[in-house]
């Protein structure tokens, strides 16, 4: 078997020409990304601390098929919701894929561009 690694360099250590390091897949790039866009996290990161009716299947349950959960929105991210119910003291962390729709009792704050804050 030929060995094409001398015994001093480890696979995955950066190769270096001159002073500056060659890209490999552990070197962190920077882009310029472009303005985020209004999608369901961002819009219930708008609307924070409003409560809402949030409306789920679950297809491979026999126990519960269809729920709706009632709470204040706390968080959001890509792929959840974090809820709090303060009557109960409850908290609970709603997956978006079991997500049919969201139903407010209020006005719903939207914006076609979203600008997180830091």
């Amino acid at each position: 078997m030929n060995n094409n690694y001398s015994s001093n360099v480890f696979p995955g250590t950066p190769i270096y020409s001159g002073n500056m390091p060659t890209p490999n897949q552990m070197t962190q790039m920077s882009y310029d990304l472009p303005m985020e866009q209004s999608y369901i996290e961002n819009i219930l990161r708008l609307n924070k601390g409003k409560q809402v009716r949030i409306h789920m299947t679950f297809p491979d349950s026999t126990e519960f098929r269809d729920r709706e959960f009632v709470g204040i929105i706390e968080q959001s991210g890509r792929d959840h919701i974090i809820i709090s119910e303060p009557s109960t003291g409850k908290w609970q962390l709603l997956l978006m894929i079991y997500v049919d729709f969201i139903s407010f009792d209020e006005k719903i704050n939207y914006s076609p561009e979203f600008v997180p804050s830091n």
